[in-house]
């Protein structure tokens, strides 16, 4: 009997064995990237990453650093329900840092990762996944740069429709070769932009929030009602560009992009200002999210 128990155990055993080893290098990974991070913003204390939960994802940046997320449940007491009776939370990916110079972008995103957390939040009405630093290896460069490891702007490396017959030409066109907007060979020619695109796959994600700096604005590509107003960001279409994020998710996707331009890459905005941006932001979401989804 022993030896028909024995290969199921084994297997078992090895099953549990990989997953701890994984879990172990999660840990490890978040330790050692919220060291760095903790050194190059101030806002974020290694001490306060380490305690949000981040997670690494399978997939390493261009320099085989760690690319962290967290996913974040809906609170039960707040899930909705569809018209057919049919729990029902929205899904939110919420992404800061695209930009390594942006440091506010991934600032700002560790701190409404805390905010998450509030128990009687109307976030809680959602599924996030959070992604506070999508290019740590721009972020982390000395000084930071727009590009990530490889010297590619991954916020124009994204598979939109026009890409092979726009991208180039309008990198040569519109930015004379300007290599801070080079937009790569191909497009998801990048692990980082290769992570973000399965994710949004998987995920399915009903919104995608996206954080930028300096231009002080909002920009929206979708079709649900855009939003006029984040606390002091006031709405100013910027256009659609080859490879964006935005034209990715709106026009390939059918997901509504929003785009929060803050006001500096390096100061961040009040504490007041940060959570005006936020609780607008939910209200949006609430009319004209939550709303679609339950249709």
């Amino acid at each position: 009997m022993l030896r028909f128990l024995l290969p199921p155990l084994l297997v078992l055993f090895s099953l549990v064995a990989s997953a701890s080893a994984r879990a172990d290098a999660s840990a490890l990974a978040a330790e050692e990237w919220c060291g760095a991070i903790g050194k190059r913003l101030s806002s974020v204390p290694p001490s306060l990453c380490r305690n949000l939960g981040l997670k690494a994802a399978p997939a390493q940046s261009a320099k085989g650093r760690a690319l962290m997320l967290r996913d974040i449940q809906p609170l039960a007491r707040q899930v909705a329900q569809t018209s057919k009776g049919q729990p029902w939370a929205p899904r939110v990916l919420l992404i800061g840092g695209i930009h390594g110079d942006e440091l506010t972008s991934a600032s700002i995103v560790f701190r409404w990762l805390q905010w998450l957390g509030e128990p009687e939040s109307e976030a809680g009405r959602y599924h996030w996944r959070v992604i506070p630093v999508a290019n740590p290896d721009g972020l982390l460069a000395n000084p930071p740069q727009r590009t990530n490891g490889r010297g590619v702007d991954l916020n124009r490396n994204f598979p939109t429709p026009d890409w092979n017959r726009d991208a180039h030409t309008y990198w040569a066109g519109k930015t004379g070769r300007d290599p801070r907007r080079f937009p790569g060979q191909e497009a998801l020619s990048e692990s980082e932009t290769r992570w973000l695109h399965d994710e949004i796959e998987s995920f399915q994600p009903d919104l995608v929030v996206s954080v930028h700096a300096p231009f002080g604005i909002l920009d929206y590509d979708g079709a649900a009602q855009q939003p006029e107003r984040f606390g002091h960001l006031k709405l100013n279409r910027l256009g659609t560009y080859p490879g964006s994020l935005g034209n990715y998710g709106s026009t390939h996707k059918n997901t509504p992009v929003i785009t929060i331009e803050l006001p500096h890459a390096t100061a961040m905005p009040s504490r007041g200002e940060q959570r005006q941006i936020w609780d607008d932001m939910l209200k949006w979401m609430r009319r004209n999210v939550a709303s679609k989804t339950l249709s």
